[in-house]
């Protein structure tokens, strides 16, 4: 009895991580029409909106916040760990999950219920992701024009941030609450890293970690010595709360003024969550960038 078990969960393993490389929907095919989709993770519940398929989602994961309605919709637990029994609760005709958790697609294999494994690490990523979702979901052509105006969008930021000089940008993602500890930045083979690119700068961190999220001592940063730097702040706060949080990174970072960025004024806080997800939102981030990276900006 417990070869025959260990044998069925290899083999379900194994029908797991040929389905994510082969992108396909695996479990049992979408059912037609496909009117319940369940997203585990935040960039895949912005990418089903954007694709015009919010109206479908009825479970979304705990840390999704945007667009605001979603937070009005049950919650399948969080993205590394999904709540298995609550999906199955919500009788999806697909559900979208990250193409790492594949120990959970195993399980969706194994209760037949159609999913989609999506990649969310590079720029690149996100039209990939877009796809697979629209060729599960039955709108392909319609996703491929969603993915070709983001596309053009991103193209648009790019060649207007054409310069013969790029400045030297250090994205933090997150560090330790109050200090400069901690910190870790956006770094080569992320998806930031490519929009910094886009928008006209050199990320400065991959001239010294090749990692995608490397951690950074303020030693290391201070000899970096960006000309830009997007600083994080807890995304959850409240607006008055994020101003009072901008206002003390500005007296932390002014102790440090040998940093160019720092001396110059351009040290700026993230203003928005897309900054944290690789989605629809791209756009607007880079856009974003673009205006932080050439334009001078004031403590």
């Amino acid at each position: 009895m417990v070869r025959r078990t260990a044998a069925t969960l290899a083999r379900i393993r194994l029908a797991a991580c040929a389905a994510l490389a082969t992108c396909a929907v695996v479990g049992a095919q979408p059912r037609e029409p496909v009117l319940r989709i369940v997203s585990t993770l935040p960039t895949a519940t912005e990418m089903l909106f954007a694709l015009g398929l919010g109206d479908r989602v009825v479970g979304v994961s705990e840390f999704c916040r945007y667009p605001p309605q979603v937070t009005s919709l049950p919650s399948v637990g969080n993205t590394l760990h999904p709540d298995f029994e609550r999906i199955a609760t919500l009788r999806p005709d697909l559900v979208v999950i990250a193409d790492r958790n594949v120990d959970f697609a195993g399980r969706l294999v194994a209760a037949q219920i159609p999913f989609v494994a999506i990649p969310t690490t590079t720029l690149a990523d996100v039209s990939v992701a877009m796809m697979r979702i629209g060729a599960a979901a039955g709108i392909a052509s319609h996703a491929r024009a969603v993915v070709a105006g983001v596309e053009e969008r991103l193209q648009a930021v790019r060649g207007r941030a054409v310069s013969s000089r790029r400045p030297k940008v250090l994205l933090i993602m997150g560090r330790d609450p109050g200090t400069l500890t901690g910190i870790v930045a956006a770094g080569a083979g992320s998806y930031l890293n490519d929009l910094v690119d886009i928008a006209g700068g050199v990320n400065v961190v991959t001239s010294v970690s090749s990692l995608p999220y490397p951690q950074l001592s303020l030693e290391s940063i201070l000899t970096l010595d960006p000309e830009v730097i997007v600083d994080t702040i807890d995304m959850g706060a409240t607006e008055k709360e994020r101003l009072r949080r901008n206002t003390d990174n500005q007296e932390l970072w002014r102790r440090y003024r040998t940093i160019s960025a720092v001396r110059t004024g351009r040290v700026r806080a993230a203003e928005t969550d897309a900054l944290f997800i690789p989605g629809p939102r791209v756009v607007d981030v880079a856009e974003w960038l673009a205006e932080v990276i050439r334009g001078p900006v004031h403590p």
